[in-house]
């Protein structure tokens, strides 16, 4: 097993002694705040906003140890036309597999795929542009009313 693990859990212990004297008791409440601080932080952020990005708690150390944190945004739609995405394409390191979708036809709900850009039978699939979503819809696919798609990437910045 290795040593250098880079992906430990934000464990946070649940008893702590603090010591009686006011200097030690400073340090180790200090020591507290920052330990409950990097483990809050160290989460998948639940926020998924549709008016501008935000950060989705994700780490990338794809480059030794230097972290590149993920960002997220929410899509609606209500056609297939190409959605302008709006992100700095030259700040993006690669898009996230947690790229996803959904849609409905008023009735039902579907999943819209990350996929490529051959258009699969009975699906709404997806793939991004440095300027757009582009959407694909094979043959037979359910009426599309409105969607959602998360789209998720990791910024060099």
């Amino acid at each position: 097993m290795s040593t250098n693990i880079v992906n430990q859990a934000p464990f946070l212990r649940t008893s702590r002694n603090f010591p009686q004297e006011a200097q030690p008791l400073a340090v180790e409440i200090n020591r507290s705040y920052v330990d409950i601080a990097e483990k809050v932080n160290d989460r998948r952020i639940g926020i998924f906003p549709s008016t501008r990005p935000a950060q989705s708690g994700d780490k990338w150390y794809i480059t030794a140890n230097r972290v590149q944190s993920a960002f997220r945004q929410v899509y609606p739609f209500t056609t297939t036309a190409n959605i302008p995405h709006g992100i700095t394409w030259s700040s993006v390191s690669f898009i996230s597999p947690n790229t996803y979708g959904t849609f409905t036809d008023g009735t039902n709900w579907y999943g819209c795929m990350y996929a490529s850009n051959v258009a699969i039978a009975g699906q709404i699939s997806f793939y991004v542009t440095p300027t757009n979503i582009v959407f694909l819809s094979g043959a037979g696919v359910p009426a599309l009313t409105q969607g959602y798609i998360n789209l998720e990437w990791v910024s060099q910045v």
